[in-house]
């Protein structure tokens, strides 16, 4: 991965101030240097102005050396290549181009940095080649060292430059991983919320409206019978019915919120709602004036928990919806433990999205929930409401299916639930829109 070098998040100072600061230092030590060797050296004075024109120009120069890594390699490179045959007084000016030189292979520049000190080795070369014997500047072993040093700048700048582009990779990889974490924490609290959501709607919606329809009921008696002894028992009876419904329904909301309790705090005891509530269900649907009718095929056997609890939710949002919205006088339950695991049925109209007719897995016992209404049904090509829409959720997060349609004679659920949970269950699809405010069911 290509990082420049400026990009590395360091130290208080900015890349610039960095630079500018390098340079100065640079021109320092080269200025400190020239200056003693101009005691015990002297040349002309056209001399000594170009020689310092020269070392300005190639310290300064490093200021821009990781912005334009080659262009200063290359200046300061000329710069030596005339002041170390124009000077007498020979300052540390190739202080500079090593400098640059290292800061064109750490920037990624590796390419021209070998092409650089190669001319530069080259170059030395050739020019004490050509010298006279005995006038060498560099002799054999001082040549070999210094293509050691061009090639030790180079290594270690390329060392750099790949250690910044390991330490880059890595902090985007914990980036990510925590962008990723971040995001799966969401989901999770999504999905919860959804749960903790369909829980208190199937509770709360259920039980109001038997309340609601008890307490209609009870006022549509009181006014039919105005003589006081049979007003009250009405009223008692009512009062009984609502007492009862109510307190089903603070000992279901209890259950549910108590996963949003402290560690500390003490967790509900009372039993956890399932099928084996199913007869108290069913009385309480019958006291809103519904006749429920329980059938039951095959041989029951012990659901795990979330599939039973997803049948019970199942058959009370179906008596919710039935007393609510169908005006049905008769309700028909059957469950059967037998049910044909690779039997499908397709959502035969649109109050179910096509995705909830999904096929359980081939080889899983399941159970079939149905519950049939003689009611009115839902409009055709009516949206689906949000009761429908959980009921299906519910039953495709065990890894079955649910479609609920019209039928000649009113409307029916089917669901397909496996007696077992499954260990990889479906993706949870992403939440739908509710349905507007007083569509059916």
């Amino acid at each position: 991965m290509s990082v420049p070098l400026r990009d590395r998040p360091g130290g208080r100072l900015s890349p610039r101030t960095a630079d500018a600061l390098v340079a100065c230092v640079v021109l320092a030590v080269v200025a400190l240097w020239t200056l003693v060797s101009g005691l015990y050296a002297s040349e002309p004075a056209l001399r000594t102005v170009l020689g310092w024109a020269l070392v300005l120009i190639g310290c300064g120069a490093l200021y821009f050396r990781r912005r334009r890594p080659v262009a200063v390699a290359v200046v300061t490179l000329l710069a030596c290549v005339v002041y170390y045959p124009l000077s007498a007084q020979d300052g540390p000016l190739m202080i500079a181009f090593a400098l640059a030189l290292y800061t064109t292979a750490a920037e990624g520049r590796f390419a021209a940095a070998v092409a650089l000190a190669a001319v530069t080795l080259l170059a030395v070369g050739l020019g004490e080649i050509r010298q006279q014997p005995g006038h060498r500047q560099i002799d054999d072993t001082s040549l070999a060292m210094l293509a050691g040093w061009l090639i030790s700048l180079v290594a270690v700048g390329r060392a750099q430059r790949t250690r910044l582009a390991y330490l880059h990779e890595i902090e985007q990889r914990a980036l990510a991983a925590e962008r990723e974490q971040e995001a799966r924490a969401r989901q999770s609290a999504t999905e919860e919320r959804l749960r903790i959501a369909r829980e208190l709607h199937d509770i709360l919606g259920h039980s109001v409206s038997l309340i609601n329809v008890q307490s209609g009921a009870a006022l549509h008696r009181l006014s039919k019978n105005p003589a006081p002894e049979a007003g009250l028992a009405t009223a008692a009876e009512a009062l009984e019915a609502v007492k009862s419904t109510s307190k089903d329904a603070l000992r279901e909301l209890r259950a549910t919120l108590g996963v949003l309790r402290r560690a500390d705090e003490a967790t509900p005891t009372s039993p956890a709602s399932g099928l084996a509530l199913l007869g108290d269900l069913a009385e309480r649907a019958r006291s809103a004036g519904l006749d429920v009718r329980t059938n039951v095929t095959g041989t029951p056997v012990p659901l795990p928990p979330p599939v039973d609890l997803a049948a019970y939710r199942i058959v009370q949002e179906s008596l919710t919806n039935v007393t609510r919205h169908a005006g049905a006088r008769t309700v028909r339950i059957t469950l059967d433990w037998d049910a044909d695991p690779d039997a499908t049925s397709a959502a035969s109209d649109d109050s179910v999205a096509p995705d909830t007719a999904t096929r359980t897995r081939a080889g899983t016992r399941v159970l079939r929930l149905r519950i049939a209404d003689d009611g009115g049904g839902a409009p055709e090509g009516g949206p689906a409401g949000s009761g429908i829409r959980g009921m299906a959720e519910r039953a495709r997060a065990l890894g079955g299916e649910l479609t609920a349609r019209n039928t000649d004679a009113g409307f029916l659920v089917d669901a397909r639930l496996p007696l077992t949970t499954p260990t990889a269950p479906p993706a949870t699809t992403a939440p739908t829109t509710p349905a507007p405010e007083g569509d059916p069911r």
